[in-house]
């Protein structure tokens, strides 16, 4: 058996063991190894938060009174388009709903936010004429890590509480926030779902008609009503006093005033006890398209593929701020 085992030998792995077993050059190449690695450790550039830069714009407009569908063609449509032709894009998403439109460019690794703020800015500004005319100049919003929240805090009315509203709530909230706000190390802060008290006016359309009166007569009449701009200062028994001209709305009642123009006729209804129906329970959103796509590079000569579709409806999300 021994003298099997000999004649087979140790084979290629049993070799190099007993060669550096029996090799006097071993403990100098551990000795060696381990002076490369206390260099390497001492040499090497560590952190103990490294920031990866992973910029993210954010590009928002608001286009009143075009649904979901129009306002892909008519705007989604041709952001994409242009932010895509700015270099180092990595992604394009993109947010459409009633009214407003947000796309998002995520750029490569390593590109700096700033630099990112100003490709896309101005992008949009040398191809300003592809937008629809009518369409407020879109806004441009910088996004990074730090705008993640890393604590979300969720206000919801406790059993048998009926009478909570969504703006008691919101009112709640904000008071909260103000407090985060001063503790230190607390960077943004922020509110998801706020809903503010308003006062809704509902006209009579009868009661227009047989006066002739104009909703645009009655929204004019109740926005000059809630008017002020400042006439300048005199000084009266050696005190310097500011004059408004006009004055701003504070009371229901001067609402209701304001909102009753000619004859002092009731041709239209004040609601101030409680917001409108989707403030009361939950946030009925309206219908969205969300897309996304990736950028790939194209050989030169060949056309561009047009932008990938891909169509979500997001239903309703919850009324309590988070």
């Amino acid at each position: 058996m021994n003298a099997e085992k000999k004649k087979h030998g140790l084979g290629l792995a049993g070799g190099l063991t007993g060669a550096f077993i029996k090799s006097p050059l071993t403990p100098l190449i551990l000795l060696a190894s381990l002076a490369v690695g206390l260099i390497a450790l001492i040499s090497l550039p560590r952190e103990e938060e490294p920031q990866i830069s992973v910029p993210l714009v954010d590009i928002h407009v608001q286009a009143d009174g075009l649904k979901a569908e129009d306002a892909v063609k008519l705007v989604t449509e041709p952001l994409e388009t242009i932010v895509k032709g700015i270099d180092q894009v990595e992604h394009v998403y993109s947010d459409t709903r009633d009214d407003r439109v947000m796309v998002t460019a995520r750029f490569e690794v390593g590109v700096s936010a700033d630099s990112a703020i100003l490709r896309v800015r101005d992008k949009i500004l040398a191809n300003l004429d592809r937008i629809p005319v009518g369409i407020p100049q879109p806004l441009v919003v910088g996004r990074g890590i730090n705008d993640v929240a890393i604590v979300s805090l969720t206000f919801s009315p406790a059993d048998g509480s009926a009478n909570v509203s969504a703006s008691d709530l919101t009112r709640l909230a904000r008071e909260v926030e103000i407090r985060l706000s001063r503790i230190e190390n607390v960077g943004l802060t922020y509110l998801i779902g706020a809903k503010d008290e308003e006062l809704r006016i509902a006209p009579n359309p009868e009661k227009l008609a047989l006066y002739g009166i104009t909703l645009q007569q009655l929204a004019g009449k109740v926005k000059g009503a809630n008017t002020s701009a400042p006439a300048g200062t005199v000084r009266e028994d050696g005190e310097q006093l500011a004059l408004v001209i006009g004055g701003t709305l504070s009371t229901p009642e001067e609402t209701s005033t304001a909102a009753a123009p000619l004859r002092r006729t009731a041709i239209a209804t004040l609601d101030a006890s409680r917001p409108p129906e989707s403030m009361t329970g939950s946030v009925r959103s309206r219908p969205a398209i969300r897309r996304q796509s990736k950028v790939t590079p194209l050989p030169p000569g060949n056309p561009s593929p047009s932008p990938g579709r891909g169509l979500a409806s997001n239903s309703s999300m919850s009324a309590a701020p988070s």
